[in-house]
């Protein structure tokens, strides 16, 4: 490990140097892929700098209790020693799991997309209680969140999707890719019985052009009327638009806007998304079939997660992660979930290292 740490180091000081040469400025790109370079392991580097400085008093202290007579030099130095010992283990461990390998979709932000399942109008309400439990999380870590689009059901939302800017948003939201299950007794239900639904969550990293670029000459766009609830909100233009990708046969239609040209330019950045979402996953795929173990971003038809309301239950299928405070997590407070998920998924990586 420690072989591994002084390389990090070099790379570091090497880094640092090139950023430090004023014509790097001129040179955007290779200024933006050296610095994020950088960026990625300046914690390591800091917290290696932290580790020998402990070691480094840690000696001094060995030293004092060898050649030191003066009883109170030394009672001084055993109470540092006893210190700097229970301090080293837990940073160990810190560097281990900073040196494991980084997806390196971790830093982007994302798309996500939530749509109704099987339950009718208890699916649609589901929507947008986990909508708002993610804009609540999100804005607690200071994220920023953007709406793409919406289609409202009668009762509650039947699709939405948007965007979450921030620092590391791939990192803990791609765990919530899959089929949300919920259990609760509907406003509607006369008799009080408990009904089961479910909606699906799709976080997709956000496909920037030097990741993926759409071909629009493999795209078909159709025009069409927008249609809706009705009411003055529907557009009565021919400003609807779908767009057609023609070797996967996806499709995305956007009538949000009363403009054709925003919602085909909505539409292109919703399929850009998912056909690069379907590249990262395919790719996720083929590294977890020869590193297995790990915890799924998220099949879509795979069911990851229960709410259960009647118990106040959260259980986490996956990694099989039961928590009995649903109220606090529909609210936003979702931290215990997603650094669990982290952890196992840390975990799982460490043992595969060590196998």
């Amino acid at each position: 490990m420690f072989h591994k740490l002084d390389a990090v180091v070099k790379r570091f000081e090497e880094l640092t140097e090139k950023l430090a040469d004023p014509t790097i400025y001129d040179r955007q790109d290779e200024y933006k892929k050296i610095s994020s370079e950088r960026s990625s392991i300046e914690e390591v580097v800091a917290v290696y700098k932290d580790y020998q400085s402990l070691k480094d008093n840690m000696e001094q202290a060995k030293e004092i209790l060898k050649s030191e007579s003066d009883e109170d030099l030394r009672s001084m130095a055993k109470e540092e020693l006893s210190e700097i010992e229970a301090e080293l283990p837990p940073m160990e461990e810190q560097l281990k799991i900073l040196l494991l390998p980084k997806d390196p979709l971790d830093a982007k932000n994302v798309m996500v997309e939530i749509r109704a399942g099987a339950g009718g109008d208890e699916a649609s309400i589901f929507v947008g209680d986990v909508y708002r439990m993610y804009l609540n999380f999100i804005r607690d870590l200071g994220w920023q969140s953007d709406m793409v689009s919406i289609s409202q059901g009668d009762e509650g939302i039947k699709e939405v999707v948007f965007m979450v800017k921030g620092d590391k948003v791939y990192s803990k939201l791609k765990y919530e890719s899959g089929v949300h299950r919920v259990q609760r007794v509907p406003k509607t239900e006369s008799q009080g019985r408990v009904h089961t639904s479910t909606i699906t969550v799709a976080v997709m990293p956000e496909a920037e052009e030097v990741d993926f670029k759409l071909d629009l000459n493999e795209c078909r766009v159709d025009v069409y009327r927008s249609g809706g609830a009705g009411g003055q909100s529907v557009n009565t233009t021919d400003s609807a638009v779908r767009v057609t990708h023609l070797p996967t046969g996806l499709s995305v239609a956007n009538q949000d806007q009363k403009s054709q040209h925003k919602n085909k330019d909505k539409a292109i950045k919703i399929l850009t998304n998912k056909i690069f979402d379907i590249l990262v996953r395919e790719k996720k795929e083929k590294e977890d079939a020869e590193r297995k173990g790990q915890v799924g971003t998220g099949d879509r038809s795979e069911r990851i997660r229960t709410y259960n309301f009647p118990q106040g239950r959260l259980t986490d299928h996956r990694i099989g992660l039961t928590l009995y405070s649903l109220d606090k997590i529909i609210e936003g407070d979702m931290a215990p979930v997603t650094d669990a998920l982290i952890a196992h998924n840390q975990a799982e990586l460490l043992k595969g290292q060590e196998e």
